[in-house]
């Protein structure tokens, strides 16, 4: 399953984003992460994972990550 975010996800993002771009990144990692029932589970402890899935994920956390660029 791939993550498609639709329009509510942008605005929430794009809200966020303006307050916080790595809180902004961090919730589109775990809405990346998410399954069918938006939960995400953790093999170690969650502290340790989000910050390497992070690392792995973002080449910078503070970018804007949505295609088309952050809009208003």
């Amino acid at each position: 399953m791939t993550f498609i975010p639709n329009r509510k996800f942008k605005r929430d993002y794009d809200r966020i984003y303006k307050k916080d771009p790595v809180a902004a990144n961090v919730f589109l990692l775990m809405c990346e992460l998410a399954d069918e029932k938006g939960q995400v589970s953790f093999t170690e402890p969650a502290e340790v994972e989000i910050q390497r899935l992070l690392m792995a994920r973002f080449d910078d956390l503070r970018a804007y990550q949505l295609p088309g660029g952050l809009k208003g």
